[in-house]
């Protein structure tokens, strides 16, 4: 989040002067797209560069100065998940990142629990699936990373997650009928506390909006900062930050709201689904399925 608001100061400033960022790059002898990374927030800045584009920029008030100063070196600070190095890729660093300052996180899933809310037994069963050749200790980092992301939401400042999830995400039992029950009623209890909302979009329902796939859409505390939509594939993310495309996505998760079950009415489905689960294991375990692994 530093790096964002660092990223649209600095764009105001540089409109205000009416330059261009090839000019303010060939001023501090970088490249074009550098200086649309650093606007967009998608890299930190040397402090040097900084104070050099405050001065191209006009900016002389040092209390102005040393606070956007102050925010290049919160923007260079690594995140936590730094220290987790080789099982988190380079696309998903800036979805932490994100998922760590958000005010308020609204997701949809087709095939499991979002990553937020589930259990540890749950998440290796997942992360098995994508890497079941990986030695024992690379798993357990991918489920020591997922356990250590959701502390978020015991925090002062826990974002408000808003879940709808697929009735068949539910009804795949993952990990087997233990960890999948287990599952469902983590899921239960979660969804008690005031700032977790939990909706089971039914069979029942139809077809809807966003039948194609998972979606995320994250609200960050600054007001100066867009919503930003996640999309997330099996090697790869795509963050939209367009209006026109936040607006959309905002509308379709606005109409998943509106078609799924009612918070009170899932969590009476989530304890059915618990209770049909069967006491036995199934002779022979499900076919790995495709789709995301990496964050989910």
């Amino acid at each position: 989040m530093p790096r964002m608001v660092l990223g649209i100061r600095l764009r105001r400033l540089r409109e205000a002067q009416y330059i261009s960022r090839r000019e303010a790059a060939e001023a501090i002898r970088v490249t074009h797209q550098r200086i649309r990374d650093l606007e967009q927030g998608r890299t930190g800045c040397a402090l040097r560069d900084v104070a050099d584009l405050l001065t191209i920029y006009g900016v002389t008030d040092e209390s102005e100065r040393a606070v956007l100063t102050a925010l290049a070196e919160q923007a260079n600070t690594p995140g936590w998940w730094q220290s987790f190095q080789g099982v988190v890729p380079r696309w998903l660093h800036t979805y932490l990142g994100l998922e760590q300052a958000a005010s308020v996180i609204r997701t949809y899933e087709v095939q499991f629990v979002p990553g937020l809310l589930q259990t540890g037994e749950y998440a290796r069963a997942v992360i098995e699936l994508l890497h079941d050749e990986e030695p024992e200790a690379g798993i357990q980092r991918r489920v020591d990373l997922r356990m250590r992301r959701q502390q978020i939401l015991y925090g002062p400042r826990a974002p408000h997650v808003w879940a709808v999830i697929d009735e068949a995400a539910l009804r795949r039992p993952v990990g087997g009928t233990a960890t999948m029950r287990a599952q469902l009623r983590h899921l239960s209890a979660m969804s008690e506390l005031p700032h977790v909302t939990v909706q089971i979009m039914p069979f029942s329902a139809g077809g809807h909006a966003a039948a194609g796939g998972p979606v995320t859409l994250l609200r960050l505390p600054e007001s100066e900062l867009p919503d930003i939509v996640y999309l997330e594939q099996l090697h790869s993310a795509t963050y939209l930050e367009d209006d026109a495309d936040i607006e959309a996505y905002r509308r379709v998760t606005d109409r998943l709201v509106t078609r799924s079950m009612p918070p009170s009415q899932t969590r009476e489905m989530l304890r059915q689904i618990a209770d049909e689960l069967p006491d036995a294991e199934p002779a022979e375990p499900a076919e790995p399925l495709a789709g995301r692994f990496s964050r989910s």
